[in-house]
């Protein structure tokens, strides 16, 4: 799915994305369908007004309740560990926020389910993805400690918040030869893994070292 351009001006505007764009490729983001989506999606909507100067810099900026709008080569990492050589079609999302994340999966998808514990946020964030034109998306108001058991099983999940280990519900609602992408570990000392699960058994591979808000319990 593609979404509508919402042009900004200034420090919102396509040059600004253009000069983020290639900061990730110096990076190493290589995927050319990541780097698309996220040159076209218009990062500034997803933060507060005061901070939409600010959208296209490569740095996580907050958006209220403790939450934080990821980096976007964090963004585009995750988003390439988890498309790299596979193209899922339902994928699960841990973490919705403010929906970044979200609608940049929702444009590279058939499907995304994605589970938030913050109600607020998760308001603001199905206006954006209506706003965007972006009808793929399902959301459900959750602790995505339990991921979304009845929609189950998922041919790929991916997390934004940090586990101390990582939850089994997740890796049961994984499908065979599916893909998990999370970040895990406390704080100052989490790691991205990607967990693949096979026929009797679940692949971990570790990548960098990255510093996400904790996958915290209930829903408020």
């Amino acid at each position: 799915m593609e979404i509508t351009n919402l042009d900004g001006i200034g420090m919102t505007s396509q040059r600004t994305r253009e000069r983020l764009i290639r900061q990730l490729r110096k990076e190493g983001i290589t995927n050319e369908k990541v780097l698309a989506v996220m040159r076209r999606t218009p990062r500034h909507i997803f933060v507060d007004e005061a901070l939409a100067s600010r959208a296209y810099e490569n740095t996580a900026l907050p958006i209220g309740h403790g939450q934080t709008i990821s980096q976007p080569y964090i963004v585009a990492k995750m988003t390439s560990m988890l498309l790299a050589d596979f193209a899922p079609k339902r994928v699960l999302e841990v973490g919705t926020g403010c929906g970044y994340q979200t609608s940049i999966l929702a444009q590279l998808v058939d499907e995304v389910y994605t589970v938030e514990r913050i109600a607020a946020l998760l308001q603001q964030a199905k206006k954006r993805f209506r706003k965007l034109h972006l009808y793929n998306i399902k959301t459900q108001h959750a602790d995505g400690n339990w991921g979304w058991e009845n929609q189950a099983p998922f041919d790929a999940i991916l997390v934004t918040a940090a586990p101390q280990q990582v939850p089994e519900s997740l890796l049961r609602q994984l499908d065979y030869g599916g893909r998990l992408v999370i970040p895990v570990g406390s704080a100052h000392q989490q790691r991205l893994r990607l967990i693949v699960r096979r026929a009797e058994h679940f692949e971990r591979v570790d990548d960098e070292f990255v510093s996400f808000v904790p996958l915290l319990s209930g829903k408020v």
